[in-house]
């Protein structure tokens, strides 16, 4: 675990921002903001891709779980490597492939008739960065941020990505109407491209060289052993593994088909969905201010709200209702996150972080890819209305129970931590905690 810093020297540069946010915090943040902004409108560009290339909607499906399927197979493997080898190098090898895995695809789109198996491929690629990247990344800001000021840092952050995220979405779609998805693919490219020149400036003298550990399995098994010793942690994780299936079906699958039979067509759907976008904003905003002393129980009892859009999309809902309960299961799905990554920064060590957390995506996106391959076959059998109920009872259920586990309804906030690096060391003052976004 790295050891305090001596506090660096007053500048003009650095008076301009918080003590806490050092220049790596400062990195990663505007880092991801660019990914974030290219990403998202290059997944709206993917499915535009194939369907102007002659393709189904189940070939849309096929990109998307080509997509999702590297970060089950790799996401473990990702969180290993990123833990024995510098976490910085890391995220900046996963930053080229990304970025030479969309510009193919960028350039296959712009040639013309793109086939289904090279784009699938490239976006298998690209998957398989991200599994790379989100373990190193999340250990490497977790590392950055004190203790003290977690709360606020991760919060924050998270609004800094998912506004980008939105603004993305946005300006990614009007690129596809003005000028096609080819040149949106080339734009994430560049993002990516960008993103990882800035993560080569991040300084990674405060962190201590890694131990040699006993071989990929060992360091796999090291992870799995911080993962299962603490109840708090599997349970959640076993948790969101069935939430984030249910509530990505009711997304990706259900939402669109009641906009199109019930709601008048796909433009109130996006209404709905960028009201969950501001929904995270304002939760962000929330938890700057807020710290929760409980922070596992609030956080756990913020997860409840998921199940209000599935049951909205039941109803169904009006338009303007639909639009109030995204808000609100944005907002509280975010005070849960900045919770989770504050306990996940307060109670795991450095040096495990990224395994932790690969464990931790591993288990949130595990069941995802077959929750959408079954939405269809549930609703066949079940109806849409009670397929939909279902996705809300089994948001409640397991949510639930993880209140019946004493550490998730006692765990408290420990009033300092971690120091920032590159800022002024935190006063190491004794006190508990714990909390990642999924």
């Amino acid at each position: 675990m790295s050891s305090p810093r001596a506090a660096a020297p007053r500048t003009p540069a650095n008076r301009r921002r918080p003590d806490w946010a050092g220049r790596n915090y400062s990195l990663l943040t505007g880092a991801a903001i660019i990914t974030n902004l290219g990403s998202h409108g290059a997944h709206i560009a993917a499915a535009f891709a194939v369907m102007e290339a002659g393709g189904s909607v189940g070939d849309v499906g096929l990109i998307a779980a080509a997509r999702t399927l590297p970060l089950v197979l790799f996401l473990l493997i990702g969180g290993a490597i990123a833990d024995r080898l510098p976490r910085h190098r890391v995220m900046v090898a996963a930053n080229v492939l990304n970025c030479l895995s969309q510009a193919a695809f960028a350039v296959l789109v712009l040639a013309g008739e793109p086939q289904l198996w090279q784009m699938m491929l490239l976006t298998a690629l690209c998957g398989t960065g991200t599994a790379f990247f989100n373990p190193a990344a999340e250990g490497m800001l977790l590392s950055t941020v004190s203790g003290e000021h977690s709360n606020r840092a991760f919060a924050l952050f998270r609004m800094a990505i998912n506004g980008a995220g939105i603004g993305g979405a946005a300006l990614g779609g009007a690129m596809i109407a003005a000028v096609g998805p080819g040149w949106v693919l080339a734009a994430d490219a560049a993002a990516f491209a960008v993103a990882g020149a800035l993560r080569t400036f991040l300084d990674v003298s405060h962190v201590p060289d890694r131990a040699p550990g006993g071989g990929l399995l060992a360091d796999l098994r090291e992870g799995w052993v911080e993962v299962r010793t603490r109840p708090w942690l599997w349970s959640i994780v076993l948790q969101f593994s069935v939430v984030v299936a249910v509530v990505g079906a009711a997304d990706a699958v259900y939402g669109p088909l009641v906009a199109r039979d019930q709601l008048g067509g796909p433009a109130p759907w996006g209404v709905a969905l960028a009201f969950f976008g501001v929904g995270t904003i304002a939760g962000a905003v929330l938890m700057m201010a807020w710290k929760p002393r409980r922070l596992l129980l609030v956080g756990t009892l913020c997860v409840f709200p998921l199940a209000l859009p599935s049951a909205g999309l039941a109803v169904p809902l009006p338009v303007w209702g639909l639009c109030v309960v995204m808000f609100v299961s944005g907002a509280a799905i975010e005070v849960f996150g900045v919770n989770w990554m504050t306990a996940m920064h307060q109670e795991i060590p450095e040096e495990k972080f990224s395994r932790v957390t690969a464990y931790d995506w591993f288990g949130s996106v595990s069941m995802l890819p077959m929750a959408t391959a079954l939405a269809g076959p549930a609703e066949s059998a079940f109806g849409r209305t009670q397929a939909l109920w279902g996705c809300a009872v089994l948001v409640v259920v397991p949510t639930a129970l993880v209140l019946l586990v004493p550490d998730v309804r006692r765990m408290t906030r420990r009033a300092h931590g971690k120091t920032v690096a590159g800022a002024a060391a935190a006063p190491a003052v004794p006190t508990p905690a714990d909390a990642v976004g999924h």
